[in-house]
């Protein structure tokens, strides 16, 4: 399983900050012609995004293209279980995408409406936020 995470990073651990308001980029399907929109606010972590990934893949057979709109590079720390107060930061232990309401997570291409619905729902399942399925109009 290749979990994504960043090559390289400018600065190895990260404040946590706030995640506050609604997503201003990435808010309309570009690529594909069903996706899969973020309704929450919330951390998703680079294995979630792999998980709901392989849920889509097995719908798309051979035919089908899928568009993951979403990458974590944010670190998470955490020291270990027993370790006393003071010792500063703990290592880093995974990466996230701190996620708005209105991001498109997924697109897909290349499946009738009803499956690629299916899919996604699928998909949002294994995602810790609630999602919206959406279609291209024209």
């Amino acid at each position: 399983m290749s979990l994504l995470m960043p090559k390289k990073v400018k600065h190895r651990k990260w404040f946590k900050g706030k995640s506050k308001g609604i997503e201003t980029r990435a808010t309309d399907l570009n690529f594909g012609s069903f996706g899969l929109k973020s309704m929450g606010t919330k951390w998703i972590t680079a294995r979630q995004i792999e998980s709901a990934r392989r849920y889509i893949m097995r719908y798309m057979k051979k035919g089908g293209k899928i568009w993951v709109r979403i990458f974590p590079d944010k670190p998470v720390t955490s020291k270990g279980e027993e370790v006393p107060l003071g010792g500063g930061k703990g290592a880093v232990h995974h990466y996230v995408f701190a996620i708005r309401p209105g991001r498109i997570i997924f697109e897909i291409d290349g499946l009738k409406e009803d499956v690629a619905k299916e899919a996604l729902q699928g998909a949002s399942r294994k995602l810790p936020i609630k999602t919206k399925f959406v279609k291209r109009d024209n």
